[in-house]
């Protein structure tokens, strides 16, 4: 029994071997929207000149301060459907079928998910805003039983919309305006609470989509003083280090703090009603930053890579851990945790062995790579609704990429962008569908387009939206914001070839349709069809 966990009541009776009428931990799963590696916690391995060291997240620096930091986290696709899909599911995201579709998803209730095994064994399960798209239908894959507990409201989801309206035309003070938002993620909470029956263990996924755009212009600096100025020479290699998108960054990073304001009241509900000491809590977000390059949509670090931090009952001293990840290891976790058999089908790998140990850095010699994938994110921004396939492996000195249909547009088509014709700013502002669809709108985005003819911008123009080989290759250590492709040099040929053949072998063997029969699943209906039920 290690020294950090040793207190923990499920390491006493062992949790394979729990029964129903064992009192077993509340689980508390934080999951946001759009949310990337950005929280003050990370600072300590990014490093003090960071971005990460910019936005200010106490809530989940001081669950950090008791848990355990993942550095090498990764989803099994940036976008949100797939996403969730896997994670509730704990497969991959080409093994559920219709349930990883943005538009026409549908779920087959014959995959076992996470939520409804943990309900039908006991657990008082519940969800306030987003989990699933089209949103968590009672009989889709959160659980039969399960309710929505938002009957005071999604005001939060807009974070600075709303506070800035009630400032500027309800002249409240910042203070005064987030304090209203509070108190209804506060009484949320308080709902899914009351709606428990008895003492029976609880799941509790709160799912804010606050940062997910849009935003309102300036919010970073106005309401949570992140100076976009102090981003400067810190943007990653592939967004212009230039006003516009320091400003716009920041104000993603305001959202990230906001997420965590909300966070802090969740967590001040239950600590009041006595439940945090019998709670894992579980913090993580769903993809990359939207609106930037190289983000959502892509299978780039700063698209995939997320952040996780779990937190155990009785855990006093913290911990981060360099094992490579995927979040749908979530899924079996969340049932060993619960006590629940682990389905054979599931692909993802229980984080408790990790979560048990005592050590730091790499835990778990086996965890050194993880295989991420995109197919379709939203419809029709290719002709026939075509998706852009992709497939990667990241270890921990390389990301390779293979991109199966290279002709293909990665961001969408351009639509109304020509080489002499250019949407106005308000429209790329506003308007994701009219150039590019699979990058959000975004200033970011606008500014891009805008400067396109620009010699200085021409190679970031060309990371953002141009059309990519069938092979990437990026040596992480030399490359960080892999945005050099070395998959073309011969002195590189040897790795590319082991891990193409790693990826291929993974693929193969858990069933993805891209490489098996003639790899055409996804390229005709019903994923072609998405909006045919």
């Amino acid at each position: 029994m290690n020294k950090v966990v040793g207190t923990l009541w499920f390491v006493l009776v062992g949790l394979s071997s729990l029964q129903a009428d064992d009192k077993r931990p509340n689980i508390l799963f934080a999951f946001a929207d759009d949310w990337g590696k950005y929280a003050g916690c990370y600072a300590r391995t990014a490093g003090p000149d960071s971005l990460q060291a910019l936005v200010k997240t106490p809530t989940i620096d001081s669950i950090a301060n008791h848990g355990t930091i993942f550095n090498h986290a990764f989803v099994t696709a940036p976008s949100c459907t797939p996403c969730r899909s896997s994670l509730l599911s704990g497969q991959y995201f080409y093994r559920t079928g219709r349930g990883a579709i943005l538009q026409g998803a549908v779920w087959d209730l014959e995959i076992p998910t996470f939520p409804r095994l943990l309900q039908r064994s006991g657990y008082h399960t519940g969800q306030t805003y987003k989990v699933w798209s089209p949103g968590t239908p009672k009989d889709a894959p959160f659980g039969e039983k399960t309710a929505e507990f938002e009957s005071a409201g999604g005001k939060f989801n807009g974070f600075s919309q709303h506070v800035t309206n009630m400032m500027a035309n309800q002249g409240k003070s910042f203070e005064q305006a987030k304090a209203l938002l509070l108190s209804e993620v506060r009484k949320n909470v308080e709902s899914f609470l009351r709606a428990r029956s008895d003492d029976s263990p609880f799941c509790y996924w709160w799912g804010p989509t606050n940062v997910h755009r849009k935003w309102i212009k300036g919010s970073g600096k106005k309401l949570w003083g992140i100076d976009p100025e102090k981003l400067r020479g810190k943007m990653p290699e592939f967004l212009p280090d230039v006003p516009e998108v320091r400003q716009d960054f920041a104000d993603y990073l305001g959202e990230a703090a906001a997420f965590d304001a909300g966070l802090s009241e969740v967590v001040r509900v239950l600590t009041e009603a006595g439940e945090m000491d019998d709670t894992v809590v579980v913090i993580s977000g769903d993809h990359g930053a939207p609106g930037f390059p190289r983000g959502k949509c892509n299978l780039y670090d700063f698209g995939t890579q997320v952040p996780l931090i779990v937190s155990l009952p009785g855990q006093t001293v913290p911990r981060v851990v360099d094992d490579f990840v995927n979040l749908m290891d979530l899924a079996p976790t969340f049932l060993e945790i619960g006590g629940v058999d682990v389905p054979e089908v599931m692909t993802g790998r229980s984080l408790m062995p990790v979560l048990m140990s005592d050590g730091n850095g790499q835990v778990d010699a086996s965890r050194s790579w993880v295989v991420t994938g995109r197919e379709r994110h939203v419809a029709g921004v290719r002709d026939g609704f075509l998706p852009y396939p992709q497939r990667a492996i990241r270890t921990k000195d390389y990301l390779y990429i293979m991109n199966f249909k290279p002709d293909r547009w990665p961001m969408g088509a351009p639509m109304a962008v020509t080489k002499d014709s250019t949407p106005s700013t308000q429209q790329l502002e506003n308007n994701t569908f009219i150039s590019f669809g699979d990058l959000d709108a975004s200033p970011t985005k606008a500014w891009l387009i805008e400067h396109r003819h620009e010699s200085e911008w021409k190679q970031h123009y060309a990371w953002a939206f141009g059309k990519r080989p069938l092979e990437e290759l990026y040596v992480v250590a030399d490359d960080p914001d892999q945005v050099h492709n070395v998959a073309s040099e011969l002195k590189y040929a040897e790795i590319k070839s082991k891990l193409k053949n790693q990826l291929i072998k993974e693929l193969k063997s858990t069933g993805d349709p891209r490489v098996t029969g003639d790899g055409s699943t996804f390229d005709k209906p019903p994923f072609t069809d998405p909006f045919k039920r």
